[in-house]
């Protein structure tokens, strides 16, 4: 099956959205902490940054019943280890230490998972060629 076989033709992810208590935090721990590309911030309250091609969104909840943390967004890196350490250097909070999840066929694939300015439950992802 192609990519543009699944009926309506839907072939990448081209945003998330990420909620945020304070937007302005957040967009500084995405931007400063986290190295991603604000494209730009619209008013009120919306932050938008690059992330391989795909737009990440910062806002408040709309309404009460969506004010809660986000699903897990997985950030591939090249080396988990160093990225681990400048993070945590930077003072970002971990849950765990980066780990070997599983020995795929051609990598080992290593994650690690850290919080947000906002408590949004985030992870770092590394496929380790063997």
């Amino acid at each position: 099956m192609s990519a543009t076989a699944t009926g309506i033709g839907i072939t990448r992810l081209g945003q998330i959205a990420v909620n945020a208590k304070d937007v302005e935090r957040a967009a500084g721990f995405y931007q400063d902490v986290l190295g991603l590309k604000l494209l730009f911030k619209a008013l009120p309250g919306l932050a938008f940054f690059d992330c391989g091609g795909v737009r990440l969104m910062l806002s408040r909840a709309e309404k009460p019943e969506f004010d809660h943390p986000c699903s897990v967004l997985y950030f591939a890196v090249p080396d988990i280890q160093a990225a681990y350490g400048k993070l945590k250097e930077s003072g970002v909070h971990f849950e765990d230490e980066p780990h070997l999840l599983a020995k795929m066929p051609t990598h080992d694939l290593w994650m690690t998972f850290f919080r947000d300015s906002e408590g949004n439950l985030l992870a770092l992802m590394s496929e380790v060629t063997r």
